[in-house]
């Protein structure tokens, strides 16, 4: 794993029609959107967020979890919109003994079904493998989200299983989760 590639410079990720980049402050009311809004959470293990001095200082910790080199968040950014947040995907847990990493994303409701976490995921797929050499990427599903699993298996993962109540989520208690994973020598194949 070249980790450096991740925690020297933040990397900025492109692809046909998307822009991965740093959330800088100024992305604030876009940010808001997204975790003001119930249904974007529906399925992952964080709570909605209400308040929009609580999330500017979010924007602060993923910043802070960048520079201790535990979680890169990525804004979405759609090129045809130029510096329109339209969602956030990240990678955390890095697993340098065994090399590999999680990843997650969500995205703003109103840009839904447009295929933008596909392209997303690909993108950041491409990048951890290409040019951080990570061996596997994860990434943990409530096996009610069956939109977000569409977008893992148009990428190349790979159902594993399923933790049962395994895991503790922020407003949603002991949760089952699906495992879904993508190895080098499979991305490679493609």
């Amino acid at each position: 794993m070249k980790i450096e590639k991740v925690f020297t410079e933040f990397p900025l990720l492109s692809s046909e029609n998307l822009v991965l980049k740093k959330i800088e402050d100024a992305h604030l009311e876009e940010v808001f959107a997204i975790y003001d809004n119930e249904k974007v959470f529906e399925y992952c293990g964080i709570i909605p967020k209400h308040n929009i001095q609580t999330v500017h200082k979010m924007i602060g910790h993923f910043d802070r979890d960048y520079q201790k080199k535990s979680r890169v968040k990525w804004g979405i950014f759609q090129r045809s919109k130029s510096d329109t947040l339209v969602g956030i995907i990240e990678a955390m847990d890095f697993n340098q003994k065994v090399n590999m990493v999680t990843i997650g994303y969500f995205l703003a409701q109103d840009y839904w079904g447009l295929g933008i976490a596909t392209e997303a995921v690909k993108t950041l797929v491409k990048f951890l493998f290409e040019e951080v050499n990570i061996n596997r990427i994860q990434a943990e599903v409530m096996p009610l989200n069956g939109t977000s699993k569409k977008v893992l298996l148009k990428n190349g993962f790979l159902q594993e299983g399923l933790l049962r109540q395994a895991t503790l989520w922020s407003g949603k208690g002991v949760v089952d989760l699906e495992i879904y994973s993508l190895l080098k020598e499979e991305y490679n194949v493609n």
